[in-house]
């Protein structure tokens, strides 16, 4: 095998928006395994925190990058404040010269979202910097990056959501403000896809499955270690899926030298496995958003025999 093989993104350059924890995370270490050098930005660092006050800093992302077989690279990025994500990018042009993958992953919801709520009924100051958080983010850091990104053909933008536009379509996300931040991201990746395949660059969206992110963790009191004890909290965890499955789902897109037919489609991190034949870092392949439907908001007991 060669090392091209090995590391299918050597030489590619990335930069994941939001890479701090979760999903994020997982992205940058998992490009980083197929060999691309990833920019890791986020607002937690090691000498300060986001308003989350969690212990996840983007240097700690950089440095499992580097020991996975790429390049972290840690940048402290506020993705609200346009000069700085323009700062970000022209640093990024003058050491590696262009961008070849952007993934929007900005997020910082947790906190913000009140379940079931009619717009009347949830905090307005929460549901708004919520939306700032979720929307404005991604525009800027689009609109920053992606001029550099359209400067040669081949470019990647991946807008990172939760739910396939066909779950949300008929699904109502808990409260109009969360509805909202998940398809816009949708909708975000298919009218970018529009702009960039005239430059011979391409968009998508993509959703992970139940993501046992660390603040996942958290709240059921287990670790990844023993995760499946939660299984006795709640039954239907048993589909949920790391941080790295979503990563190598997106790797895997990148490396396809034929991902241009997925150009403005939705996609999920178990859809792609069923392509590209990836695992999650136990050997299990879930597919959640089709488990959710057929086995979950069906009634049916908790059973992952076949989604995983």
């Amino acid at each position: 095998m060669s090392d091209l093989e090995k590391k299918p993104l050597s030489g590619k350059i990335a930069l994941v928006a939001g890479a701090t924890r979760g999903a994020g995370r997982g992205i940058a270490v998992e490009l980083g395994a197929a060999g691309a050098t990833a920019y890791c930005t986020g607002r937690s660092t090691r000498g300060k925190r986001s308003e989350y006050d969690r212990p996840e800093t983007i240097e700690e992302t950089a440095a499992l990058v580097t020991e996975a077989g790429g390049t972290g690279i840690a940048v402290a990025v506020d993705h609200l404040v346009s000069e700085d994500v323009a700062a970000l990018v022209e640093r990024i042009r003058s050491e590696q010269g262009g961008l070849d993958i952007l993934v929007n992953d900005i997020w910082g919801g947790e906190r913000l979202f009140e379940w079931d709520k009619a717009v009347w009924e949830h905090d307005l100051e929460n549901g708004l910097r919520l939306l700032r958080l979720a929307i404005d983010t991604h525009l800027i850091t689009a609109h920053h990056a992606l001029k550099l990104m359209i400067e040669r053909p081949g470019g990647l933008l991946v807008e990172v959501t939760d739910g396939t536009a066909d779950y949300n379509s008929d699904h109502y996300r808990l409260s109009p403000f969360y509805d909202l931040a998940k398809t816009s991201a949708t909708r975000m990746a298919w009218a970018h896809a529009k702009d960039l395949e005239k430059h011979g660059c391409m968009s998508v969206s993509i959703t992970p499955g139940w993501l046992r992110s660390e603040m996942m963790l958290e709240a059921y009191e287990v670790s990844e270690e023993n995760w499946r004890d939660a299984i006795t909290i709640q039954p239907h965890f048993c589909i949920s899926e790391t941080p790295h499955f979503i990563g190598r789902a997106i790797a895997a897109l990148a490396a396809d030298p034929d991902r241009a037919r997925w150009n403005g489609q939705s996609l999920s991190s178990g859809g792609l496995a069923q392509v590209y034949e990836f695992d999650d870092v136990d050997g299990s392949r879930p597919d959640c958003w089709r488990y959710l439907t057929e086995v979950q908001e069906a009634g049916k007991p908790a059973d992952a025999t076949g989604y995983r």
